[in-house]
Parts: C-alpha cells; sequence; structure tokens
C-alpha cells in the first residue's frame, strides 16, 4: 500500500503530465487577482469545459484552489481560481534566509562555490538508488530525481531533447532570495542535482541550468554521460 506521501506525488505528477494544465496553472500564478475558468480559456486557447476539467484535476493534486465569489451580482456565483501557495516559506524565513545568503561569504563566486558543495552534500540524505542498483540508466535516474525535487517542491516534468534532457522546474520554494541571490540558491541547487546524479551512477551529467527563463520556470540541462 502507498503511503500518503507517495500518493500526493504520485497525484503531483500526474496533474503536471499534461502540458496545458502546466500551462493553466502558470497563468495562475503570473496573475495578480483569482481568475475564473472561462479567464483562463480565453487567456490560455482552450475550451471552458476542458479548462474546468483541467482545474479540477490541479485542485485535486492540491496545486490550485478554488472559491466562490462573493455575492454582489445576480445568478450563481462564480468560481474563482489562484494557485496553492501550501509550502511557501513564511516571510520571516525568506528575511533570514536573505541575509544569509548575502552575507554567507565576501565575494559572490565564492558564495557560489560554497553553495554548490552545500547542494552536494545535502543529495546524501535523497539517495536515488540502492545496493540493489549499483548502476541506474538515465531515464531510471531523471525519473527518480524528478521525485526527489517533487518532494521538496519545484514541481518538476521532464522533457526529452534530442542533445539533453529538460528537467523544468515549475516553482522555485526559494524565489523570492533566489531573485535576489541567484549565485547562492540557484548554485545549491545546482549542487544538488549533481550530487544527486553523482548518487545514480555515471550514466549521466548535468549541463547546465537556466534559472527563470520565465518568471516561474527554470531548466535543467541534463545530458548522457560520455562512455570512459
Amino acid at each position: 500500500m502507498c503511503s500518503n506521501d507517495a500518493a500526493a506525488r504520485h497525484r503531483t505528477h500526474g496533474a503536471l503530465a499534461v502540458p496545458s494544465r502546466v500551462r493553466l496553472l502558470d497563468r495562475l500564478r503570473a496573475a495578480d487577482v483569482p481568475l475564473t475558468a472561462q479567464e483562463l480559456a480565453v487567456q490560455c486557447g482552450l475550451h471552458v469545459t476542458t479548462v474546468r476539467s483541467h482545474l479540477d484535476v490541479l485542485a485535486g493534486a492540491g496545486l490550485v484552489h478554488a472559491r466562490a465569489e462573493a455575492a454582489g451580482r445576480r445568478g450563481r456565483p462564480r468560481m474563482l481560481y489562484h494557485p496553492s501557495t501550501a509550502g511557501e516559506p513564511p516571510a520571516g524565513y525568506e528575511l533570514l534566509a536573505g541575509f544569509l545568503a548575502a552575507h554567507w561569504a565576501d565575494d559572490p563566486a565564492e558564495r557560489a562555490q560554497r553553495a554548490e558543495r552545500a547542494g552536494r552534500a545535502a543529495a546524501a540524505a535523497h539517495p536515488v538508488r540502492t545496493g540493489e542498483q549499483p548502476v541506474l540508466s538515465l531515464e531510471e535516474s531523471l525519473a527518480r530525481i524528478s521525485g526527489v525535487f517533487a518532494e521538496l517542491g519545484f514541481e518538476p516534468d521532464v522533457v526529452p531533447g534530442a542533445d539533453a534532457t529538460q528537467i523544468r522546474l515549475h516553482h522555485c520554494p526559494f524565489r523570492a532570495v533566489a531573485t535576489e541571490h541567484p549565485e547562492v540558491v540557484c548554485s545549491l541547487h545546482l549542487g544538488l542535482l549533481r550530487g544527486l546524479l553523482d548518487g545514480a551512477g555515471p550514466s549521466a551529467e548535468v549541463t547546465g541550468l537556466a534559472p527563470f527563463v520565465e518568471p516561474h520556470l527554470c531548466i535543467a540541462y541534463v545530458a548522457e554521460a560520455p562512455r570512459a
């Protein structure tokens, strides 16, 4: 029987497996106010019935919340949708994290190096293979690493490519600090990713990490490692 955490991860992965749902979630996160299904349908070029179906799946995964519009207009109240903020660090935590990031070292390059080393060390707490599987394939490595990042709140999905596979991270739990100190936060995540790949075996390597290619999207590029 699956644990509650495993079931939640399964729901999250399933909800984000459809690009249209990811687009709807990104649109909600970019909006300053909650949106109706009709507004989302117009903005995303989808049929409103399809939008409602996707929103139900996103809500079931805990990624979206819905509430009835306050009284004030005739007819049945409209449903308003907004992204879940569950798992967001409190403001005090962000202030502390930002202060520590700014003063971790005097030089930004040194902060980045320290952060990557810390990320690699943190990977030890998230083993992606067991003694029964001494080496994982590229596909197995990516699936398990994506699961780790999902548990940490990054809402990842894996997109295969000709030259490199993308691990697309749709939500950064430390976004507020990352925008001010990317040399620390992004380097930490890069180190975590590299540490996880090291722990999976010699099948893959990180070739790059592009932070904030969109307001709520970072992309890590992973390629099959050259054979010895």
